[in-house]
């Protein structure tokens, strides 16, 4: 994956995508899975804003409001306790410490290798299985210590 994207390679995913405003959430999504570190850089903002006949600030609002945004880099794996207060009982925060000990980093910091962002994030919609962390589009409940290590295991290899 690139690490930075050049204006052709925006203008490319807002031409494949379709150019209203009814597709700037799948445009954002693509620009930030094409970025190689996970996040939409302002000046690619821009240049989606300028091309869907939109302000800055309505494209910045949507990276801003919605939590799978980020404008800043990420790792390439971003990992997101939930901390509801169903998997708060079931002790997130626990899960949380888990995760930072097998990362070597806090929650809200990337690691060295830029493998891993670790999150907390509202809920998943998977009360029954707390504690819960999800990574991309995949949710793994009912963690424990040997499932966080295995978890992190199969992503490393990724």
């Amino acid at each position: 994956m690139p690490n930075e994207l050049d204006s052709s390679r925006i203008l490319a995913i807002v031409e494949e995508k379709g150019k209203s405003k009814e597709h700037l959430l799948s445009i954002l999504l693509a620009i930030q899975n094409a970025s190689g570190k996970n996040y939409v850089q302002e000046e690619w903002a821009k240049i989606v804003a300028t091309e869907l006949n939109l302000s800055f600030s309505m494209v910045y609002d949507v990276l801003t409001f919605y939590s799978m945004f980020s404008t800043k880099p990420r790792g390439r794996h971003v990992i997101e306790i939930c901390k509801s207060t169903p998997c708060y009982i079931s002790k997130s925060d626990v899960i949380a410490k888990i995760f930072e000990k097998h990362l070597g980093i806090k929650v809200g910091e990337t690691t060295k290798d830029q493998q891993f962002t670790l999150l907390y994030t509202a809920c998943v919609g998977a009360c029954d299985v707390g504690p819960v962390a999800k990574i991309g589009e995949e949710i793994y409940g009912d963690l424990t210590e040997d499932k966080i290590n295995s978890i992190i295991i199969k992503y490393q290899g990724e």
